[in-house]
C-alpha cells in the first residue's frame, strides 16, 4: 500500500500551500460551474456560454491591462456579456444564435486587441498564458474572498429561482402561464452563468472553461433525467475531476528530468473528456418503466 500511496502522490503533496488553495477554489468552482451547467444545457445555451467565455477574454486581458486582478475583468466581463445577450432576445429561441453571434464577435475583438497590449505594453509577465489558460496553482491569497464570494452569489441565485427556473427551461409558456416572472428569470440565471464562467475561466483559462461548465452536466443528464439527480451528480463529476486534475498536475513536476509540470487546465478537461464518452457505453434501457412519462419539470411543479 504505502509504495501505491508513493506512486500516486508525490512529496510534498498534501503539504503544499499552493495545492491545497487549487483544491479548495477549483472545488468551489467545479461546483458551481456544474450546477449551472445543468441548467445551461436544458435551457440549449451552451453556445451562450461558450460566448461568455470570449468576453470573459476581453475583461480578464482587460484588467490586466490596468493592473486590477483578472477575476475582477472576468466576471465584469461575463455580467456585461450577459446583460448584452438579455437584451438582444437570448430569452427567444430564435434570438439566441443571433444574440450570443453579435456578443461572441464583438468580444472575441476586444480580447484580441487586449491580448495584444498585455504582451506589447503590460508589464505583467505570462499574460496571455494566465488568461488563456488558468493560474489555479498561483491565485493570489487577496483573491480567495472574491472566489468565495461570487461562488456564493452564484449558488443562491440557483436556490432562490430553482423550482421557477426548472419550469421555465423545460416550458416558457407554461411557466408564464403560472405567473412566473419568465424575463426576470432567466436574467438572474444569466448572472448566475457570468459567475461561474468567470470562475472556471480564473480556474483552467477562458479557452477551456467551458469544458467545466458543459461537460460534467452533459454527463449527469446523460445518465439521468431527474433534475435533481442531474445536479448532484454533475457536482460529483465537476468535483472529481478537478481533484484528479490537480493531482496529475503536481505529479507531473516529477516525470522526466525536465520539472516542468504540465498544465492543470488540460487534466481537467481530459478527465471531463474521458468521464463524458464512458458514461456512453452502457445500452439504453430498452423500454421505459411503467406508467405515464414524468417530465423533469413535473417533478418539481406536479402535473
Amino acid at each position: 500500500m504505502s509504495a501505491i500511496y508513493r506512486a500516486v502522490f508525490e512529496p510534498g503533496f498534501f503539504s503544499s500551500g499552493p495545492v491545497r488553495v487549487a483544491i479548495g477554489l477549483g472545488t468551489l468552482t467545479a461546483v458551481v460551474s456544474a450546477l449551472v451547467g445543468v441548467f445551461t444545457v436544458i435551457r440549449g445555451q451552451s453556445f451562450g456560454g461558450h460566448a461568455l467565455t470570449d468576453v470573459s477574454t476581453a475583461g480578464g486581458s482587460g484588467a490586466l491591462l490596468i493592473g486590477m486582478t483578472p477575476l475582477a475583468g472576468f466576471v465584469a466581463g461575463g455580467l456585461i456579456g450577459a446583460g448584452a445577450m438579455e437584451m438582444i432576445g437570448v430569452q427567444r429561441r430564435r434570438g439566441r444564435d443571433l444574440a450570443t453571434g453579435i456578443v461572441l464577435g464583438a468580444a472575441t475583438g476586444a480580447a484580441a486587441l487586449f491580448l495584444y497590449l498585455d504582451t506589447t505594453q503590460g508589464a505583467t509577465t505570462g499574460a496571455t498564458q494566465q488568461i488563456l489558460f488558468g493560474s489555479i496553482f498561483v491565485v493570489d491569497s487577496s483573491t480567495v474572498p472574491y472566489v468565495v464570494g461570487f461562488g456564493a452569489l452564484a449558488l443562491v441565485l440557483l436556490a432562490v429561482t430553482y423550482r421557477p427556473l426548472v419550469l421555465s427551461s423545460f416550458n416558457p409558456d407554461m411557466a408564464s402561464a403560472r405567473g412566473i416572472p419568465v424575463r426576470l428569470v432567466g436574467a438572474l440565471y444569466m448572472v448566475a452563468l457570468a459567475l461561474a464562467v468567470g470562475l472556471s475561466s480564473l480556474a483552467i483559462g477562458t479557452i477551456l472553461s467551458t469544458a467545466l461548465l458543459v461537460g460534467p452536466a452533459a454527463t449527469a443528464l446523460r445518465i439521468t433525467r431527474r433534475v435533481g439527480s442531474a445536479l448532484l451528480l454533475s457536482a460529483i463529476i465537476g468535483v472529481g475531476a478537478t481533484w484528479a486534475g490537480v493531482l496529475l498536475a503536481y505529479d507531473s513536476y516529477y516525470w522526466g528530468a525536465g520539472g516542468n509540470g504540465w498544465p492543470v487546465s488540460f487534466f481537467i478537461v481530459a478527465a471531463v473528456f474521458v468521464t463524458y464518452l464512458v458514461s456512453g457505453l452502457p445500452a439504453r434501457r430498452a423500454t421505459t418503466r411503467p406508467g405515464r412519462p414524468t417530465s423533469p419539470a413535473t417533478e418539481v411543479w406536479g402535473p
